[in-house]
């Protein structure tokens, strides 16, 4: 009875083996969180992903997918773990390289000065291979033009390298290529060159709202209200032009808040963003509404104030309010 019993057991796994081998995340499901992921629904992402199987047909997307979600949530280590094994998953993917890149990098601007140099070079290791994977790749050919304009020598920087990628992007995304030129002049501390180049980039652009929002932060740094006034107008006037740009409404009002000017135009670029049909990962709702809580007490709306950080709740319960970068 026992060799029989063990037997059994044998080909009732050789059985399974098979049927879990053909198990598949279904395109539906990777679509919705994903819809979650852009709305800024954190909570809702999670809860999808989080059951999914770790490996198998779609476990790439939604490990890659669950790395975003945790990346919103300023969960670096968490986010680093999840985009590691989309990558380990898939391994010649360029946009997940890219993702990696980008926690990685965060990471190090969060570490130890001891350690930071390490998750540096991790984070740059990252980006080159996104970078290699496709060449057609824009924002990662971006985010490394970035990384070497900013990045000191000894973390592998360089500003003939970061020219060396603005070259690369001219035939791949000349507008990127225009701003990745502005962020190498501001690192030279060259700002004539810089704010031209931004400008350079807002012409070429079909939908320029988000690069307003960069020269309006550039204008910002250099105390320059009366051109961050006129950028900020070139943001929404964009912006009003193309239902897709919400994220330079988002961006623009982070300038203005972090220069402590107009809030009340802050706060309706940021209502305007959240009901447009562009909410965007990289501009989480959630954190619109933590902003516009800010900005309602500060213009005595104290019920207002209190909406927007119940609605900020009951989109990501596991972000506090604290953690907001314009806090």
């Amino acid at each position: 009875m026992r060799t029989l019993r063990l037997s059994a057991f044998c080909f009732a796994i050789a059985i399974a083996a098979p049927i879990a081998a053909r198990a598949q995340i279904s395109a539906a499901t990777l679509a919705q969180a994903n819809a979650a992921l852009q709305a800024g629904q954190a909570d809702q992402a999670i809860a999808l992903l989080s059951p999914l199987p770790s490996t198998g047909a779609g476990a790439d997307q939604a490990q890659n997918l669950l790395c975003r979600v945790r990346i919103m949530l300023q969960q670096w280590s968490q986010a680093a773990s999840e985009c590691q094994l989309a990558v380990n998953l898939s391994n010649k993917n360029s946009d997940y390289a890219m993702w990696l890149g980008r926690v990685l990098g965060q990471q190090a601007s969060h570490a130890s000065l001891l350690s930071a140099y390490g998750e540096a070079k991790k984070s740059l290791a990252a980006m080159q291979s996104a970078a290699q994977l496709n060449p057609q790749n824009g924002p990662a050919l971006s985010d490394l033009g970035d990384y070497y304009a900013q990045a000191p020598g000894i973390a592998g920087g360089g500003i003939d390298k970061a020219q060396a990628v603005a070259t690369q992007l001219d035939k791949v995304d000349p507008v990127r290529a225009a701003q990745l030129r502005g962020d190498i002049a501001m690192a030279q501390k060259n700002y004539t060159a810089a704010e031209q180049d931004y400008k350079q980039a807002i012409a070429a652009s079909p939908a320029p709202a988000d690069l307003w929002s960069v020269l309006a932060s550039f204008y910002r740094g250099r105390q320059e209200w009366t051109q961050l006034d006129s950028a900020i107008q070139g943001c929404i006037a964009a912006a009003a032009k193309d239902k897709n740009s919400g994220i330079g409404l988002y961006d623009g009002a982070g300038v203005l808040i972090s220069a402590q000017r107009n809030p009340q135009l802050a706060e309706k670029m940021l209502q305007d963003y959240l009901s447009g049909s562009s909410l965007n990962e990289q501009a989480p709702a959630f954190i619109a509404h933590i902003r516009l809580s800010r900005l309602k007490q500060q213009l005595g709306d104290a019920a207002g104030a209190q909406q927007d950080l119940a609605a900020a709740a009951s989109l990501a319960k596991e972000f506090s309010p604290s953690q907001d970068p314009a806090h």
